[in-house]
């Protein structure tokens, strides 16, 4: 499909892994960001994964990524959060700590309580066809601010989000077969 890309991965923690592999099917180049000296690698997207957004942001500052990575991101670096991802990019979350606060959203953690409020749904993206949805002590969007695009909601609670080159999901698109999610963020990308 669009080959000629090169996507990082945070690989510090979290569903890394699964993203790559859905890249790998779409015939996408990627390489993991697991230190400092990967970022010298010239890529067009970022990819921020599911996992635990505290440890993440730990590890972010410790190997001295986190203020790269929001230079990056303020100079247009497209970026894809999925769950921990979104909340990593919120600029305000209810129950957690900010981190690059690049999109304006209010994240709310696990808002649908712990390993037993994951669940499944099946539900439109983006005005397009219903995509597979798994959630794993997922977040959800508590309110958008200006500029920001809802693309998509759950029983009532908004699940995607786009700002610009900065897209979320507070589910896991990584988990399914469905390519819908990551084929929009690529033609995000351009």
């Amino acid at each position: 499909m669009v080959g000629y890309m090169k996507i990082g991965i945070l690989a510090l923690q979290g569903a890394f892994v699964e993203h790559a592999a859905m890249l790998d099917r779409l015939g996408v180049q990627h390489f993991e960001i697991r230190q400092r000296r990967d970022l010298e690698t010239e890529f067009d997207g970022l990819i921020l994964p599911g996992g635990e957004s505290t440890v993440m942001k730990k590890l972010l500052y410790e190997l001295d990524l986190l203020d790269p990575l929001i230079k990056k991101i303020q100079e247009g670096l497209p970026v894809f959060g999925t769950c921990a991802g979104l909340i990593l990019l919120a600029k305000q979350v209810n129950g957690g700590q900010l981190c690059f606060a690049s999109m304006n959203i209010t994240a709310r953690r696990n808002a649908y309580g712990r390993q037993l409020g994951s669940f499944y749904a099946c539900e439109k993206f983006a005005d397009t066809k219903a995509v597979p949805m798994t959630f794993i002590r997922a977040p959800y969007i508590e309110s958008v601010g200006k500029n920001v695009e809802i693309l998509a909601t759950v029983d009532g609670k908004i699940a995607a989000a786009q700002q610009g080159r900065q897209l979320v999901t507070a589910f896991h698109p990584e988990l399914s077969e469905d390519t819908t999610v990551h084929q929009y963020f690529l033609e995000m990308i351009g």
